[in-house]
């Protein structure tokens, strides 16, 4: 039986398709015709009416995935009918998939409200043109996080193959499967691991290796830009993204590289990623104006292991008829470093007596953070530093604390009463009695810190 079919036990509302029980597609998302506004509206309206009919005791939630940022036309019609609508963008830096934060909100707010009114509510889904892309990820997703279906790759496959023969060429230059198996691989782990989506590591993408030279030009080579796409960790505008890295187009600044030349390709890279990250390897033609996209890929910062992202062509979104341009053994190698190894750029810190007037950057928190876990880091100014010395003195968490030690704890003492310092300097006279509260808990927390290592026969350096 198809995946995606028609209703059997009852009349369906024309214009839709059940993928599973109280899960409904419009099968507009499948059609190749874009219909006139007037039709469109019309079509929509019988499709809700006809529902509220046959469903008069069920409650509505369509998710619909569109371009831009406006409220969608189809939010506009379906809401006078009493339907909620969850509008999602249908595409990440031109990749068909969502940031993991948002998939995993679609697959926690679809669950939950399938649960509800004893079982009784309906979602819809439905995708503006070239929505179809994602639209067929999500519902993947949906199959295994409700552990109905098994397999991310024939699942993901099985759903393509209902849509049009060509459909997915039509509406994707590239053919984004190897980076929507990724996402699919990372949200079935969700079965396994407690905790889900996991912490997203700041990593420092150090450079990319090609392993074998692409043939893309008359020469048997290439000349690769590199440009990365993501969030800013620096910037606290939620998923906003931008260009992080991008190399210059000048053709002194570019080399060509020849299959008879070489056999590996070494790309520097150095910057700063967090989460989801859009990496594109161009290749440059002699006319600057003109770009082939060698390849794309898509990935979260959660899932790198031992620092290295290991892709051979078949785990690379690449052009539906470029195939044949990668060699057999060809690789491709995505280096990572840890983020103390890199030295971000911040706004210039003005300086009183040789020592910084401002906040502590995030870097300076970050041994202290892997002995307290349970702080919320909220910012990297003086309100958290207030924040985290109200959170230590408490009893509670001084008792967790002696639970923590490790080899750091030196380096811990000194960083306590640096961010002490600080401090004072954010919140002066007029919190002065809150400070002395909090003075005597960092006192009481680094008398234990000491007797500690005065007992494992430590070097003591001389704090104040």
């Amino acid at each position: 039986m198809s995946l995606l079919s028609r209703f059997f036990h009852r009349r369906c509302p024309d214009g839709l398709l059940k993928f599973v029980d109280r899960v409904y597609v419009f099968d507009s998302c499948f059609s190749t015709e874009v219909l006139p506004d007037e039709i469109y509206h019309i079509y929509l309206r019988e499709i809700v009416t006809e529902l509220h009919e046959q469903y008069p005791d069920s409650a509505f939630l369509a998710f619909n995935f569109r371009e831009g940022e406006k409220r969608s036309e189809f939010a506009e019609i379906v809401c006078e009918y009493d339907v909620t609508v969850m509008d999602y963008p249908r595409q990440y830096e031109n990749c068909p998939l969502l940031p993991l934060s948002l998939i995993h909100h679609f697959l926690r707010a679809s669950d939950k409200w399938l649960s509800m009114r004893n079982h009784q509510n309906i979602i819809l889904m439905h995708c503006e043109r070239g929505g179809w892309p994602l639209l067929a990820f999500l519902l993947s997703c949906f199959l295994i996080y409700r552990k109905l279906q098994t397999g991310e790759q024939r699942i993901l496959d099985s759903i393509y193959r209902e849509a049009p023969k060509g459909y997915l060429q039509l509406l994707s230059p590239l053919n984004p499967f190897p980076s929507q198996l990724r996402y699919l691989q990372y949200a079935a782990r969700r079965n396994m691991s407690p905790e889900w989506p996991p912490l997203e590591r700041a990593l420092s993408l150090d450079c990319l290796i090609l392993r074998a030279v692409p043939n893309f030009d008359s020469q048997n080579g290439c000349r690769p830009i590199i440009r990365v796409f993501g969030r800013d960790i620096h910037n606290k505008g939620g998923l906003s993204t931008q260009m992080l890295f991008s190399m210059t187009k000048k053709k002194k600044a570019l080399r060509h590289y020849r299959q008879v030349d070489c056999d590996v390709v070494k790309i520097d890279i150095q910057c700063m990623v967090q989460g989801d990250v859009v990496l594109e390897c161009i290749h440059l033609e002699t006319d600057p104006e003109r770009e082939v996209m060698m390849f794309r890929v898509m990935f979260n910062t959660a899932f790198i292991r031992s620092n290295i992202l290991m892709l051979n062509v078949d785990d690379l979104d690449i052009l539906w008829d470029s195939k044949e341009r990668f060699s057999k053994n060809f690789r491709a190698e995505v280096l990572f470093g840890e983020v103390e190894a890199l030295s971000p750029s911040r706004p210039p810190i003005a300086t009183l007596n040789g020592e910084e007037k401002g906040g502590l950057p995030v870097e300076a928190f970050a041994r202290v953070q892997e002995y307290f876990s349970g702080v919320e880091w909220i910012d990297s100014g003086g309100d958290a530093a207030l924040l985290f010395f109200k959170q230590i003195s408490s009893d509670d968490f001084q008792e967790r604390f002696e639970k923590l030690f490790s080899n750091g704890l030196q380096k811990l003492i000194c960083l306590n009463w640096k961010v002490f310092f600080q401090l004072l300097w954010h919140h002066p006279i007029q919190e002065a009695q809150e400070l002395e509260g909090i003075a005597g808990a960092l006192v009481r927390l680094n008398r234990r810190l000491y007797i500690w290592l005065t007992c494992e026969g430590l070097t003591i350096v001389k704090l104040c």
